[in-house]
């Protein structure tokens, strides 16, 4: 069955970044209307207008450079907090006397503080505090004594850009550590679901050819020996397994995560499949099915899952009740869920076997039945008495099946 891959990329980062826009934006159209207002006191308009030319310019020209972490280059970040230094140095000289020793604001006013954010965002505490830092000395400078106004908005700037930097990087240490969580999820998954396409298809062959070769003697033996140790290989390798290397680290240091999800690429239009047509193959001179009369309807991921478990619990009654043993199967359509039930003749199963036998990597319940009915929200219960026979209830609830 072919399966592609969905990808879905999440972040906490990007809001922040979108604000850091808006707050760009915002703080820039603010910083001209302090000084439209208070154009008739400059001493040097003309120095002011020049530098808010640029600065707008600026501003609007760079709104991708604030898109992201990746579009925002360190080259941007240079001339963004060197526009911020420039215009506080220039108040001295467009502003007058009178205005600046009263503590009015410098020229890019609180727009200074959105360099100082894209420095925290970018690169986290530490960056942030080396911007906030020469923003600081550069007010300082221009106002020529260290005011308690100054000091007081130098050290909100600082401390506000490094805590924001430290919340960022704790972000993304968070978002790693998730991506690589759901990373193993999906590998766990897709390693089962090959587990147990090995365990109904390879590992019953080997066992076959194990057994035919020892009842016919002779070289065959040999092979039937020889398939035994592979089929015990196997089971090794299907119990532990491997998990990939992360395939998901640098995105994720980009402030976005990425989730591998398998789905398959048949039944394009998500028809639903009856059970029936999928169970029908099962019946036979030793397999009796009992189903109702209309359609039984599920997602055709979920009706292949159960009729693939249905499967492995028949080919358990024949390796462990013998092929004499008679199974039944019996289809219940209700509202809410679909249960099917598998129930058989032979000895049933001896207290603590299924344990023994997930210990020694034999998976058939662990994985072929309880495994596939998990993967589509379902349930397997089973239920065994010694000498009664053994009978295996699947559930499949119609809201969760896909």
């Amino acid at each position: 069955m072919a399966r592609r891959e969905r990808v879905m990329r999440m972040s906490v980062e990007l809001p922040l970044w979108r604000a850091l826009t808006a707050y760009r934006i915002g703080t820039m159209v603010y910083a001209i209307g302090l000084f439209v207002a208070a154009y008739e006191e400059f001493a040097r308009p003309w120095i002011a207008i020049v530098y808010f030319a640029v600065l707008a310019a600026w501003t609007l020209g760079t709104l991708r450079f604030v898109a992201n972490a990746t579009a925002c280059t360190k080259r941007f970040l240079f001339v963004d907090l060197t526009i911020s230094l420039v215009g506080i140095l220039l108040t001295p000289v467009a502003d007058s006397a009178q205005r600046i020793a009263g503590d009015g604001p410098t020229l890019p006013s609180i727009w200074t503080a959105g360099a100082v954010l894209a420095y925290a965002l970018k690169g986290g505490w530490r960056w942030a505090a080396v911007a906030s830092a020469l923003v600081g000395v550069a007010n300082i400078v221009q106002r020529g004594h260290p005011s308690q106004d100054t000091l007081h908005n130098v050290l909100l700037v600082w401390v506000a850009s490094i805590a924001i930097g430290y919340v960022v990087e704790v972000a993304r240490a968070s978002e790693r550590t998730l991506a690589r969580a759901l990373e193993i999820e999906a590998a766990t998954r897709e390693r089962e679901r090959l587990a147990r396409d090995i365990h109904d298809n390879v590992l019953q062959v080997l066992a076959m050819v194990q057994r035919r070769g020892t009842a016919l003697g002779g070289e065959a033996a040999e092979l039937g020996r020889m398939a035994g140790e592979q089929e015990v290989a196997l089971r090794t390798l299907v119990a532990g397994g491997l998990l990939p290397a992360s395939r998901v680290s640098e995105d994720a240091q980009q402030g976005a995560f990425v989730r591998v999800v398998d789905e398959p690429d048949d039944d394009p239009d998500d028809v639903p499949r009856d059970i029936r047509t999928l169970l029908s193959p099962y019946a036979g001179s030793r397999v009796t099915l009992s189903e109702p009369g209309a359609p039984v309807l599920l997602p055709p991921a979920a009706a292949r899952e159960l009729a693939a478990a249905v499967g492995a619990a028949l080919d358990n009654v024949r390796q462990h009740a013998g092929e004499d043993a008679r199974a039944w199967i019996l289809v219940e359509d209700w509202t809410d869920e679909v249960i099917v039930t598998v129930r058989d003749d032979g000895p049933g199963i001896p207290e603590g076997r299924l344990a023994q036998a997930e210990g020694e990597g034999r998976l058939g319940v662990a994985l072929s039945i309880r495994g596939r009915l998990r993967d589509i929200g379902g349930t397997a219960e089973l239920i065994s008495v010694p000498g009664q026979g053994t009978e295996v209830e699947l559930k499949v609830p119609r809201g969760k099946a896909d």
